[in-house]
């Protein structure tokens, strides 16, 4: 294993026997041994990967294709039917809500259990414990039995353990897409803090959006092989254009019979019929944008504190950026985030309402929500920033990649991770 490495994952397989109808007694496996027919699915076909020490990668792909396979796998939960993986350092896991709780059992009596799963002595245990119950915010449900908790409380309880194991490598599979809003935010910004530390994490996600704000690179697993690799501002648009043009191969199907009915009609009626639909234009559009579109950017204006309308700034101005939305779906809130790239691509802050404030924004029918930057102190040159309207989980109703770009100017270079100052405001 190379010396820089936390992982490596050298071309593994995996494969399932899928039965359609299997007996379970012994009279039924005798009567009825037909129904024992199953048939082998194959999950991964040669997958390989690595990972550097104190990296952060995501694993996207669509469902069924081998992303939590994968991960099972670098737990060592399921093993490779071919190929080999090698680990390097403690390893703690977010994989399933709940793994390795017992329901009659306290929540602070499942901390010694799951954190001993872990690895942890009972020493370290109670070194950390008082941080663990602080974190999950459970002080007054502790010495209940888990089994009284709701879901949200078991993630909370789950990721609290798993964050204070000091792992050298921490597996995380879809776990933020639980709990309220306020302590997203407090995981999110966990999750930033222990990476900042040195510690490597592979996150399985269907949210882009997370993603790109704690990973480095992104591997794109489709139909149980590495389709793409690399920069998440690189592969993440090629993953959706894929994806909306595959579901536009799925439904051209559905939609056959009643298009050659429509046609039918039309020529019945001497009129010329274009079946092609506004969904299937705006899928065929370039992968700058996607979302379910329950809320839509219409427009977006960079003003400096005059109200002036501009494209380049000095990094001690005030930066307001107006963002201008319809929401066609009614919705009471929103999170609304930003991601800021230098003209290389290379990613160098993110940051959203939730993560800031702990709630989502309120919406009006159509309104306007301004993003204000005291500064930004980077180095001089180009920047591109994305935009985002998305629920608390990450999925997004609008994802604007390269939404507009600045060019910053007369600044001098900072050291370590850089800090923006800045707030959000919704207009009346």
């Amino acid at each position: 294993m190379k010396p820089e490495n936390a992982i490596e994952v050298h071309n593994i397989t995996k494969k399932f026997k899928v039965y359609l109808d299997k007996g379970r007694t012994l009279k039924e496996r005798t009567l009825f041994s037909g129904r024992r027919k199953y048939e082998n699915r194959e999950v991964l076909r040669g997958v390989s990967f690595e990972v550097k020490k104190g990296e952060a990668i995501g694993l996207i792909g669509h469902n069924g294709c081998g992303k939590s396979t994968t991960l099972k796998m670098l737990t060592k939960i399921m093993y490779p039917d071919s190929g080999t993986i090698e680990m390097n350092g403690r390893v703690s896991s977010l994989i399933e809500l709940g793994a390795g709780f017992h329901p009659d059992m306290s929540g602070r009596e499942n901390i010694y259990i799951n954190a001993s799963i872990f690895g942890l002595t009972k020493k370290e245990i109670e070194e950390r414990i008082d941080d663990i119950i602080e974190f999950s915010e459970l002080e007054d449900f502790i010495d209940n039995p888990v089994r009284t908790y709701s879901s949200g409380m078991y993630m909370r309880l789950a990721f609290a353990v798993a964050i204070n194991v000091d792992a050298d490598i921490l597996l995380i599979d879809e776990i933020l897409a639980v709990g309220d809003v306020a302590f997203q935010a407090k995981c999110f910004n966990r999750l930033r803090q222990i990476k900042s530390e040195g510690t490597t994490i592979v996150i399985v996600s269907h949210s882009l959006n997370q993603i790109e704000q704690i990973c480095e690179r992104s591997i794109w697993i489709h139909d149980g092989l590495i389709r793409l690799e690399g920069s998440p501002y690189d592969v993440h648009p090629q993953y959706m254009a894929f994806m909306a043009g595959n579901s536009l191969a799925e439904s051209a199907a559905k939609k056959k019979a009643k298009d050659e009915k429509a046609a039918a009609n039309a020529e019945a009626n001497g009129e010329s019929e274009n079946t092609s639909s506004e969904e299937e234009k705006d899928n065929k559009k370039d992968a700058k944008r996607w979302g379910s579109k329950e809320v839509v950017i219409d427009k977006i204006t960079v003003v400096d504190k005059e109200g002036k309308e501009r494209d380049a700034f000095l990094n001690s101005e005030e930066i307001n950026v107006k963002i201008s939305y319809t929401n066609n779906a009614k919705l009471e809130n929103s999170v609304v985030g930003v991601a800021i790239y230098r003209d290389d691509k290379v990613h160098i802050y993110g940051t959203n309402t939730l993560i800031d404030m702990s709630k989502m924004l309120p919406l009006k029918d159509k309104g306007v929500i301004t993003l204000k930057f005291d500064n930004i102190p980077v180095n001089a040159g180009n920047y591109i920033f994305d935009l985002a309207f998305h629920k608390p989980d990450g999925f997004e109703y609008d994802f604007w990649r390269d939404a507009f770009r600045l060019h910053i100017k007369n600044v001098k270079a900072e050291v370590g991770e850089i800090s923006i100052a800045h707030s959000w405001e919704c207009e009346n």
